[in-house]
């Protein structure tokens, strides 16, 4: 699975937990203040899932500035 199926997955699945809207999410999704009711919990709670399920840290250096679904993909490999 690349990294932008999975964000897509873990969004899909965490807005529908929280009874948010949910639509398709592409490399230009924007995460926050876009198209989705996701905050900054919600953005690192992501972060937190794809570094579990990759095995990757691209954050362990600092925090990396991201705004899309794609760029944030880009940092776990895609």
């Amino acid at each position: 699975m690349t990294a932008l199926a999975l964000i897509q997955t873990e969004l899909t699945q965490m807005l529908g937990d929280k009874g948010a809207a949910t639509g398709e999410i592409t490399a230009d999704t924007p995460l926050l203040n876009g198209p989705f009711d996701i905050d900054s919990l919600d953005l690192a709670t992501l972060v937190v899932t794809l570094e579990e399920k990759t095995g990757l840290t691209p954050f362990a250096g600092g925090f990396v500035l991201f705004h899309t679904a794609g760029e944030l993909a880009a940092l776990f490999g895609d």
